[in-house]
């Protein structure tokens, strides 16, 4: 047991030893990538000077011997483009960059050796890479992907079919000489699908055919079918507005015939619609029997009848032509004896029409109710008071132990010590009933007298104190509950 502990031991020493090798390898080439700096991708148009810059950012501790830069073809071959040693001048080999190749600036410095390549081409474009040699890390290396564009020409175009059963190509768009390649594609409510192939084009460009393919039919002609082409070049896509071209036979309806062709009857009418692509060129009327009737009279895709009787009792055909063939229509008229009766309104339709009065009038007749009644109460003068009322008064009397609920309060001459009003009924009783009267009104302010005319009477009492030769003191008036009426509790005065 201790044997195979100390192999297992063993054997995950070395697996650990190799997962830190491989870590230090990848901790110095991530290193490395980041000395050397370039950038990732250049942009250029044909023609044109471009710039490929590089820099050895950290040289801390380390030589450096040697820059070259080197160019990778499509085929993975690297080629020397630009070399330099600082004891030694620029060199270019021979490669397809010769004579347009140079260092930037001249003459060139070891710690950023860029280059330039002036008069640049389609063909220039590729992998460029960067390369140290230093002491005592070996080479350093940077890579620059040089993207050449050119700008496509477009264009768009339909293509006129006939109508049928099988797909066929029914527009075309193409985005000529672009680097890199266009995208493109259709928008259209018809039924079909774009094709799209590429093609090598002049100078390294590429030239992308696009074709939408459906089956034409009568109702495709003249639906909208866009082209639409994307390229890099561009701002925003490029749109080709078309419309689809499919010619096909005309179609033919015969209208104006009304099924009340009676003897006697004139100006009837009858008319050939046609549609067709192209545009109809002729339009014919005849009969199944082979002449038309003498009261027949043609003008161009109209037939009329100046008077109906036994001989226009037949079958009328309107044929059609045009440059892809002929359609026709026909209809078969009936000539009756006498005419049959217009057609009138429907029994709903006229039991609808009377509701619909009915309730107008039922709401002109309610709206005018409701405002002669508004007006005769303005003038009967009813309605709220127009003037804040006086609180109602309360009155009530108990005699023999009965309620008289229209007892109304008398001024007696006696001093104001023996005068005694009592409010122990159980439902008080307001009169309100004065209110409109003038008269009234003055007698309901004089009829309850209050008693403190004379401040300085000192034989009036205080309100709502009891003296002690109240002749009533001793009175036990019946227990009412507060919640049952608002009546206060029995005050002397």
């Amino acid at each position: 047991m201790a044997r195979r502990d100390a192999r297992n031991w063993r054997d995950c020493t070395k697996l650990v030893g190799l997962l830190c090798l491989a870590a230090s390898m990848l901790t110095e080439h991530g290193a490395a990538g980041q000395r050397v700096k370039v950038e990732p991708e250049v942009l250029s148009y044909p023609g044109q000077t471009v710039n490929l810059r590089c820099a050895f950012t950290d040289a801390t501790g380390i030589q450096l011997t040697m820059a070259l830069w080197l160019y990778e073809t499509k085929d993975g071959d690297r080629i020397n483009i630009a070399v330099f040693h600082p004891k030694y001048e620029p060199n270019y080999p021979d490669s397809p960059l010769k004579g347009r190749v140079s260092f930037s600036p001249s003459p060139p410095n070891l710690a950023s050796p860029s280059i330039q390549i002036s008069d640049v081409r389609m063909t220039d474009e590729g992998k460029y890479i960067c390369d140290y040699a230093t002491y005592p890390i070996g080479n350093e290396q940077g890579f620059t992907q040089l993207v050449m564009l050119a700008k496509p020409q477009n264009a768009a175009s339909i293509v006129t079919v006939e109508a049928g059963t099988k797909p066929v190509v029914v527009a075309r768009c193409e985005s000529v000489d672009g680097r890199p390649p266009s995208q493109i594609s259709w928008v259209t409510a018809a039924n079909g699908n774009g094709t799209t192939v590429s093609k090598p084009g002049k100078d390294n460009t590429v030239t992308v055919t696009s074709e939408y393919r459906m089956v034409p039919t009568a109702a495709d002609n003249g639906k909208d079918l866009s082209c639409v082409v994307s390229h890099r070049t561009q701002v925003k896509p490029e749109s080709f507005p078309l419309k689809l071209a499919v010619q096909y036979a005309p179609q033919v309806t015969i209208v104006g015939y009304d099924n009340n062709w009676y003897v006697g009857r004139t100006n009837v009418m009858l008319t050939c619609q046609a549609t067709g692509n192209p545009v109809p060129i002729s339009v014919q009327w005849k009969t199944m029997s082979g002449e038309l009737p003498d009261t027949v009279q043609i003008t161009g895709n109209e037939l009329k009848v100046l008077k109906v009787d036994e001989a226009v009792n037949t079958t009328f055909v309107c044929e059609v032509k045009n440059r892809i063939g002929t359609s026709k229509d026909q209809v078969t008229a009936i000539v009756r004896d006498t005419r049959l009766p217009e057609k009138g309104p429907t029994t709903g339709s006229i039991i609808g029409a009377i509701i619909g009065v009915i309730l107008l009038l039922a709401i002109i007749g309610t709206a005018i109710a409701m405002y002669q009644k508004h007006r005769n109460k303005k003038l009967s003068g009813e309605g709220p008071p127009k003037y804040k009322p006086p609180p109602p008064k309360k009155t009530n009397n108990i005699t023999n132990g009965q309620e008289n609920p229209s007892y109304t309060p008398v001024v007696e001459d006696r001093p104001a010590q023996s005068q005694y009003y009592s409010t122990q009924s159980a439902e008080p009783v307001t009169d309100l009933d004065a209110y409109h009267d003038d008269e009234d009104r003055e007698h309901y302010y004089s009829a309850a007298p209050s008693g403190w005319d004379d401040p300085g009477d000192s034989e009036v009492p205080p309100p709502y104190m009891r003296t002690d030769s109240d002749p009533h003191d001793d009175y036990q008036g019946p227990n009412v509950n507060r919640g049952d009426s608002f009546v206060s509790p029995a005050m002397f005065v």
